[in-house]
């Protein structure tokens, strides 16, 4: 079918793309033998459950749709910065829970939401932004170290007080 874009340009995109998936391959076999069922493996699914039964556990019941809708957000807005991050080459992560997703699926999708919600839920009378900067602070200089002591992330062309202000 004969289409508007440049054939050339269509044929140099396609390409990119078989590199991509090239190397998306190449990585899922590496996964496969190195990070499978190994400890950093099960580490990043204890990174998962943890905080889901943590918040389980802690929640208000009569808050939880509040605090899901905002959890949401968090996941989404974190995942996105990450797969920024990530693709621009700034920092990776070993001992994935799956190879698939760029970013660090524990930190994205349970960590971050979970501990947002719990600021939010605790402590009502504290200023928004005191909250705000305590988990920028502790995420940016605590939990950013400790992935990087496990081996988990690796800074490429980052520094962990950039972290502090996203």
């Amino acid at each position: 079918m004969k289409t508007l874009q440049d054939p050339e340009k269509m044929k140099k995109v396609g390409s990119f793309y078989e590199m991509n998936t090239k190397a998306n391959q190449e990585y899922i076999e590496f996964w496969k033998e190195h990070t499978l069922f190994h400890w950093d493996f099960w580490v990043a699914l204890i990174f998962i459950i943890v905080p889901i039964i943590f918040w389980i556990k802690i929640r208000k019941k009569e808050s939880s749709n509040r605090l899901l809708f905002v959890g949401f957000f968090v996941l989404i807005i974190a995942s996105y910065l990450d797969f920024v991050g990530v693709q621009f080459g700034k920092w990776y992560y070993t001992g994935k829970a799956l190879p698939t997703i760029p970013s660090y699926l524990p930190w994205d999708w349970t960590i971050f939401p979970v501990f947002v919600m719990t600021l939010i839920q605790f402590k009502p009378s504290i200023s928004p932004l005191i909250k705000g900067l305590f988990f920028a602070g502790f995420s940016a200089f605590v939990g950013e170290p400790l992935f990087l002591w496990l081996g988990f992330y690796v800074m490429n062309d980052w520094h962990t007080y950039y972290s502090f202000p996203i």
